[in-house]
């Protein structure tokens, strides 16, 4: 199975897309544990960056890829352009990861 390209931008390289098929999401909502929220706590003071809240960022973004992939490959897409990434906090301690896109089927 072919991976599906996720890409920023209005088109992908060497590749023209042939039929748009709709707007695709993909979501994740991520926590912090008490170990996360502690160190996090204890650089807000200090300075510095939470290497513990960045690796769950990271987490977060690439599940809302996956998903947004696995929505694009239901509807025979083989790329996803205009791909743009929202984050949000619903409640202290949890973050909303939101990417949104156009899924096409393209030709090289």
């Amino acid at each position: 199975m072919t991976e599906i390209t996720v890409t920023t931008t209005d088109g992908i390289d060497g590749r023209d897309a042939t039929e748009y098929l709709g707007v695709v999401s993909g979501e994740a909502v991520i926590g912090a544990n008490v170990v996360s929220d502690i160190a996090a706590g204890i650089r807000d003071v200090v300075g510095g960056r939470s290497e513990s809240y960045e690796k769950r960022i990271e987490a977060g973004r690439d599940e809302a890829i996956a998903d947004i992939r696995a929505e694009a490959r239901e509807r025979g897409a083989d790329a996803v352009v205009g791909a743009s990434f929202d984050y949000e906090e619903m409640r202290e301690g949890m973050l909303w990861v939101n990417i949104t896109g156009t899924a096409v089927r393209t030709r090289r």
